[in-house]
């Protein structure tokens, strides 16, 4: 086993969600790492070595203080609260928003740069990159089915930035990728009618934070017509494989991904 590097100001860092845990660890620096996100499944070891003190919004400040950490690691607008009073206790906190494959990557770049692990980064980045060009690849000249990604039922979300680039390179066409650079989730609903005009060939479904009732697409009215139904062409992906911008959406996720809308 690698022996982990505490070197540096940063010694201590809480992740508010699973990515930089994920990215941490595939740095070498897990040892860094005193508290993580409920979400964390990646790499197992985490969940069982560290303390929980977030859950997809929200977390517990005194738990977290008490960890007396260097940095807090959070994500976006959602995690903006309890930003908010981690610096309000004086907390040094990073705010990531990657919304795109690219993003996500500069990200690996820069919690490498951070750690003093920037070499090792750089690689991590060229094997991903090395991934979504091989996968691009294998599907450059083959059909290209159409693919509705469904985040969320009611209302209905359609994919965010990521999923809807990583559809493309797994060999699909987003119907909602237009959609897809919206930030908001408020900005990626999508309508019945909408997805009756685009009548996709797959679906696939992540619904974060629950499981996908699958029977669900043949009950609402009108989805039988759509190819997808009529051929049984709905997968699910567990939204911690692809919902989570990090490493697992360019690995396991993207993987997944290429078998839902291949597979016959």
């Amino acid at each position: 086993m690698a022996t982990q590097s505490t070197d540096g100001p940063l010694r201590r860092i809480v992740c508010l969600t699973e990515e930089p845990t994920e990215i941490l660890y595939a740095l070498g620096e897990g040892e860094r790492v005193v508290g993580i996100s409920a979400w964390t499944e990646r790499p197992p070891e985490a969940r069982t070595d560290k303390p929980i003190v977030s859950g997809f919004t929200g977390g517990n400040v005194e738990k977290i203080c008490a960890l007396e950490p260097d940095l807090v690691i959070g994500f976006s607008d959602i995690q903006a609260e309890l930003a908010s009073k981690l610096i309000a206790r004086n907390q040094q906190v990073l705010i990531f928003n990657q919304r795109s494959l690219a993003e996500i990557l500069d990200v690996i770049l820069v919690l490498g740069r951070m750690v003093g692990r920037e070499a090792r980064a750089l690689e991590l980045v060229a094997a991903y990159r090395a991934t979504l060009e091989a996968t691009r690849a294998r599907h450059a000249d083959g059909p290209r089915p159409r693919v509705y990604f469904e985040e969320w039922p009611d209302p209905r979300i359609s994919g965010i930035r990521w999923v809807s680039e990583l559809i493309e390179i797994a060999g699909g066409v987003d119907i909602c990728a237009a959609r897809s650079h919206g930030k908001l989730a408020k900005e990626r609903f999508v309508t019945d009618a909408e997805v009756f005009a685009a009548a996709p060939d797959v679906i696939v479904a992540s619904w974060c934070g629950k499981p996908v009732d699958m029977a669900d697409f043949a009950r609402r009215p009108g989805w039988d017509a759509l190819p997808a139904v009529q051929q049984g062409r709905i997968r699910e992906i567990p939204s911690a494989l692809i919902l989570q911008p990090g490493p697992a959406c360019l690995t396991a996720g993207l993987a997944a991904l290429e078998r839902a809308i291949h597979e016959a």
